[in-house]
């Protein structure tokens, strides 16, 4: 939720809960706020003790709006850190994150973006283009095997082509991937589309916001350097407990988001990047799921959206997976029966939303009161907790 500046800032109980985020633009510190669950090792204590499936249902009831991806990471996590022989298979094939990525997509572009517009839309841009959409947005999709969900892809590949683009996903990237092709596409579908809509208003403003960026980039193609980064990470995890609130990559801030994926990595990532970019890039990555091949989810040797876990000493694991924020990660230490003995959790709006990070930054050199633009900015970063000016 990025709410309006007459929010009133005092905070009911469940966002003592779940946590809030202050914006104040033309000031320092420009971010104010945190997830409490996730300091004073709270997370730990509530998993402590827990095993199996119990610590996925767990963290789903935690980290309800990304529930899967959590739920996955942790499968992961306690696959790699139990005591018996080293065995990390995939809790699931790579084509449920893909499905379950297009529907967290779909769900933010439908839901989210009409009332973080500027100015809001007109009657005329409602729910009509979902219509006929394979993938319900109003629950997370039943788990099942694999085959279903090469259909259920296949699906969503057909309506995008059928009902929203008007022709084939992959010639449609071909033409509009550059943020320019991109514009025009949606100024000339604005009328009908409420996606290209939302990018059409959105751009004059975000287009002028210029965010310094440092990619967060802790996974790498070659094996030995993730794991030497990775391996970093983790100890600075069991180290820090308060880390996950305010983490650092090598002692700087970092972002991560669909526009930081380990698959754009190096050389295909833009030079610079605004926030207009950083918005669009859902959009694209929908289109770029619809597009690839379910019957080889690793084409080109680089999975779409990676995911995976690391065997550490003394019954740690550290886990990953890329799902629509950016790049989740769980840290886990059992004990000699396997159950949790302590756990954490850092996730992308931590390190996005970091009170030094390239957000604040650029929120601190606004005019004061400037509220369409910081507006613009936390869209672009797209909070999971509630975030107010």
């Amino acid at each position: 939720m990025i709410a309006p500046a007459s929010v009133n800032r005092n905070s009911a109980p469940w966002e003592a809960l779940s946590g809030q985020y202050q914006l104040h633009p033309g000031t320092a510190p420009s971010i104010v706020g945190q997830r409490p669950v996730l300091g004073a090792g709270r997370l730990g204590r509530l998993l402590q003790g827990q095993r199996g499936e119990q610590v996925g249902r767990t963290l789903s009831s935690v980290f309800t709006l990304c529930a899967h991806a959590h739920r996955r990471t942790a499968d992961l996590a306690l696959a790699a850190a139990q005591t018996g022989p080293a065995a990390l298979p995939l809790a699931e094939p790579p084509v449920q994150l893909w499905l379950e990525t297009a529907r967290d997509h779909l769900r933010s572009i439908a839901l989210d973006w009409p009332h973080r517009l500027p100015e809001p839309a007109n009657g005329a841009h409602n729910m009509d283009w979902l219509r006929d959409c394979p993938l319900s947005l109003a629950t997370s999709p039943t788990l099942g095997d694999t085959a279903s969900v090469r259909l259920a892809l296949t699906a969503l590949r057909a309506w995008l082509e059928q009902r929203v683009l008007g022709q084939s996903v992959v010639e449609w990237l071909a033409s509009y991937r550059h943020p320019e092709a991109l514009l025009l596409w949606c100024q000339a579908q604005d009328d009908r589309l409420l996606p290209a809509h939302c990018l059409a208003v959105w751009h004059p403003v975000a287009n002028a916001l210029t965010p310094a960026m440092r990619c967060l980039d802790l996974l790498d193609e070659d094996l030995a350097v993730q794991t030497d980064r990775l391996r970093q990470l983790a100890h600075a995890l069991a180290g820090e407990p308060e880390f996950v609130q305010q983490p650092k990559w090598l002692g700087q801030c970092a972002e991560t988001g669909p526009w930081t994926r380990l698959r754009q990595r190096p050389g295909r990532m833009l030079s610079q990047h605004t926030a207009w970019t950083r918005l669009s890039a859902r959009w694209m990555e929908l289109m770029e799921i619809a597009a690839a091949d379910p019957q080889d989810p690793i084409a080109g040797g680089v999975s779409l959206l990676a995911m995976g876990a690391l065997r550490l000493p003394n019954a740690q694991a550290l886990a990953w997976c890329e799902m629509a924020r950016g790049l989740l990660l769980h840290w886990v230490q059992l004990d000699a029966d396997d159950t949790v003995q302590d756990y954490r959790v850092l996730a992308p709006t931590e390190w996005n939303f970091h009170p030094q990070g390239a957000l604040a930054l650029a929120l601190t050199a606004l005019p004061f009161g400037a509220t369409v633009a910081a507006q613009t900015l936390a869209s672009a970063f797209d909070p999971c907790v509630a975030c107010v000016l």
